[in-house]
């Protein structure tokens, strides 16, 4: 007789970016076997990958790379948490005194910042608005592998979030049309409106987490922790 399957929870969780409602368990040891290898190496890339890898195998009926980055890594807080514990500790270095300080994160404290100004509309003209879309973890992978001292590296990612231009009786995605074509539209488009791109990223929903301490020489300390690094820490 072979071993008996282990049923595992089902957790419901709501997308922050939709509000849809969807499913997953928490991570296994193999899983986490990943997850470690990627702590390992001490390597972003091969986080993300990990990352990927082990939310697309705990989601039910949902491909993680349909996900907006903030809502994979508010997924993946959540994973973390139901599949391990809700505290974390770690140590950290200090960058005057150079002493080791250790901190314990509380996973249920940590939020989604949202911007109340944040839009992803843009307005072109009285006829004619631009909506952008979310980068999702196949875009951040496409980015980390693109050379950092890339001149054209903001501009790929600005293209890379184009997502329809439209009136009240036409609408054109950019899916539809080829990188020539885009570009042309792109060199047509005034400042403001690159502004206005400018603003949809700077205003993006965003994980974040601030831990206070007191280093050795007495003075206060503040500690913050973004996206995925609370999954890898």
């Amino acid at each position: 007789m072979g071993l008996p399957k282990i049923d595992l929870p089902i957790y419901e969780l709501t997308l922050p970016s939709t509000g849809e409602t969807i499913k997953y368990r928490p991570f296994t040891v193999k899983e986490e076997k990943v997850l470690l290898v990627a702590q390992e190496a001490d390597d972003p890339m091969q986080e993300l990958l990990a990352a990927k890898q082990v939310v697309n195998n705990c989601l039910f009926d949902v491909d993680v790379a349909t996900l907006a980055m903030f809502d994979l890594e508010f997924l993946i807080l959540n994973l973390r948490s139901k599949s391990v514990s809700n505290e974390t500790k770690f140590g950290l270095q200090d960058p005057d005194t150079e002493e080791t300080i250790e901190l314990t994160m509380d996973l249920s404290t940590v939020s989604l910042e949202i911007d109340e100004a944040h839009t992803n509309k843009v307005k072109i003209n009285e006829e004619f608005s631009l909506f952008l879309k979310y980068p999702t973890i196949d875009e951040y992978i496409k980015i980390r592998d693109r050379d950092p001292e890339d001149p054209l590296l903001n501009y790929f990612i600005l293209t890379a979030c184009l997502d329809k231009v439209a009136s009240d009786d036409e609408v054109h995605e950019f899916k539809n049309y080829s990188a020539k074509e885009v570009d042309d539209f792109m060199e047509g488009i005034s400042s403001d409106i690159v502004q206005g791109i400018q603003s949809f990223f700077e205003t993006m929903p965003k994980l974040r987490h601030t831990l206070k301490y007191t280093n050795k020489d007495g003075v206060d300390k503040t500690f913050a922790v973004e996206g995925m690094n609370s999954f890898f820490i």
